[in-house]
């Protein structure tokens, strides 16, 4: 009687003698997925010298064995790049396994995913484990595999071919790509996935294999880039620090302008988007890819989820976020907590929002909820909108590509405000370290500013093209007032910092007092010192309440010293 194992997918790709070339995934009863390079290894490419190969079950009972050849159209390779190398073979004589794969598009920027390859020491298989890295540079469309312990199996040739099974949150135990190992250095600890969005454009015939959401649906899938993007001052600038924030350690809501009327639009969006996508990249050379400016192309999959809002529903908005990450919720404030908590934190966008069904709708119970958890989340947020945006709306850093207004009619250079905003962005980064490091501590700690030197950044690139230009000086000036908002937050934030050092410099001070007077086990003194000490380590922590509590035990310390 026919049995499986778990993971029935797994099988094992020979050659016409039966060495081990490397490993597949059953998707049916008659159609195996594996790279190109493997059937190539076993001479059985297209016009190879073999006729076949033979493909071995590996969790199946009684074990079976089929030839199998390449299905006419389905051969992707490019050797010496990091693209393609996919092939589907259809087996000569169906199995009766009754299975039925399923691969699933899912995010490739964090998590674990194991493996089961047959390395040479191994010809019945082990599986081993890894950890999604996102992208290896500019070039390519394979996702970065690192491995995790040392000492443990690492892939090896013979794991080219084989499922990459998810193994953390809701797509655990899902394929979502299949390993390459043909561009692994031996000294290397990096190997390669090919996505199922990446196998997908290849290979449209798998369709019907495929579950999940696209990265992005911001635009068709696999469109090729806009074009008219990098020639154009604004949308370049745009793009240069959209790619800065979210290609670094920044987290929190970037609100970005895609107003046509002062000439922005969504093209730049839209491009840069596609630069993550894996289906997108598939269809863009790595000459476009490496050849763009610098601080125009984003990490292959850095984007977890892109949707474009416009005439959607917040429901719809709602379940295309959730499905993409595999998460489900009984309503929006459910969904915005499985968000929030998904690990690693996602990165997000969302177009269009104030063409949604009903943007209001969408704001509150959505993404204005997400917009205010992001920073402290770790996820990252951008929300697109053709108008201004809502001044309710919580975020971090506003790309508004509209001209900054100002009176000024001073002359001022290009170079004076270069400085001016560079001086700006190097404080805003400092006050963001510090927010980080104790502004979550305080009980109605001060909030940190907008990020401004980011948008200024855009005017100034946009200016600088026609100099003299009147809005170098109104960027100049906006610089100047931005420092001194950074600089009240930095004295606020650094007072309540220095508070609370003193309150536990001076209850500490007393304690060791009282110790000397008193002893260690006056009761009295306990029970003021206690809540003191609670007050000033229990986070958020509330100033006034600790002030108060470590004030009525140093004023008994000392009265009671006093009185002898």
């Amino acid at each position: 009687m026919h049995h499986h194992s778990d993971a029935p997918w797994r099988v094992r790709v020979d050659d016409e003698r039966g060495e081990p070339r490397g490993a597949g995934v059953l998707l049916d009863d008659l159609h195996v997925l594996t790279c190109a390079h493997v059937v190539r290894l076993a001479g059985a490419e297209p016009r190879g010298p073999a006729d076949g190969v033979r493909i071995r079950s590996m969790a199946c009972g009684p074990e079976w064995t089929r030839t199998a050849r390449v299905v006419p159209g389905t051969w992707v390779y490019e050797p010496g790049t990091l693209r393609g190398d996919v092939a589907l073979l259809a087996l000569d004589a169906p199995v009766d396994c009754g299975t039925r794969t399923a691969l699933w598009k899912a995010p490739i920027s964090g998590g674990r995913v194991r493996m089961y390859g047959f390395p040479v020491a191994e010809p019945y298989g082990i599986w081993t484990e890894a950890e999604l890295a996102g992208s290896g540079g500019r070039r390519g469309e394979w996702g970065q595999l690192r491995r995790i312990r040392t000492g443990d199996p690492w892939v090896e040739p013979g794991y080219s071919g084989a499922g990459a099974v998810a193994m953390d949150g809701e797509h655990r135990g899902r394929v979502i790509g299949v390993v390459v190992a043909d561009h692994v250095n031996g000294d290397s600890r990096a190997a390669w996935i090919l996505p199922t969005e990446t196998l997908l454009t290849y290979l449209p015939g798998i369709a019907g294999f495929t579950e999940g959401h696209r990265a992005d649906e911001l635009g068709p899938s696999g469109a090729a880039l806009p074009t008219d993007v990098l020639g154009d001052p604004l949308r370049l600038a745009l793009t240069q620090e959209l790619t800065r924030l979210l290609d670094g350690d920044w987290c929190g809501t970037v609100v970005v302008g895609t107003d046509a009327s002062v000439g922005a639009g969504s093209s730049w969006l839209v491009r840069l988007v596609r630069t993550a996508d894996p289906a997108a990249r598939a269809t863009v050379s790595d000459v476009e890819l490496t050849g763009a400016p610098r601080d125009t192309v984003l990490g292959l999959g850095s984007i977890d989820a892109a949707y474009d809002a416009c005439g959607r529903s917040v429901a719809e908005v709602r379940d295309y976020l959730l499905g993409r990450f595999g998460l489900r919720a009984d309503n929006d404030r459910d969904a915005v907590r499985r968000l929030v908590r998904r690990r690693p934190p996602a990165c997000l966008v969302v177009g269009r929002v104030d063409r949604a069904e009903d943007p209001d709708a969408l704001l509150r119970d959505l993404l204005g909820p997400l917009a205010r958890r992001a920073r402290a989340r770790g996820l990252r947020l951008v929300l697109g909108f053709e108008d201004r945006p809502p001044a309710h709306l919580v975020h971090d850093v506003s790309l508004d590509p509209a001209p900054i207004g100002g009176s000024a009619v001073r002359r001022v250079t290009s170079a004076e405000v270069q400085t001016a905003v560079g001086q700006l962005a190097a404080e805003e980064d400092a006050a963001a370290s510090l927010r980080a490091r104790w502004g979550e501590k305080f009980f109605a700690a001060p909030r940190l500013p907008h990020s401004v030197a980011p948008r200024l950044r855009v005017r100034l690139a946009v200016a600088r093209t026609t100099e003299p230009h009147p809005e170098l000086a109104a960027v100049h000036d906006r610089a100047l007032e931005a420092r001194a908002e950074v600089a009240r937050f930095d004295r606020a934030l650094r007072h309540l910092v220095e508070t609370h050092a003193d309150l536990g410099a001076a209850l500490e001070l007393h304690r060791v007092r009282a110790a000397r007077f008193f002893g260690d086990e006056d009761r009295r003194l306990a029970e003021l010192h206690a809540p003191a000490a609670r007050a000033l380590q229990t986070v958020p922590i509330d100033l006034t309440a600790a002030r108060a509590l470590v004030r009525q035990y140093t004023d008994e310390v000392d009265r009671r010293i006093e009185e002898g």
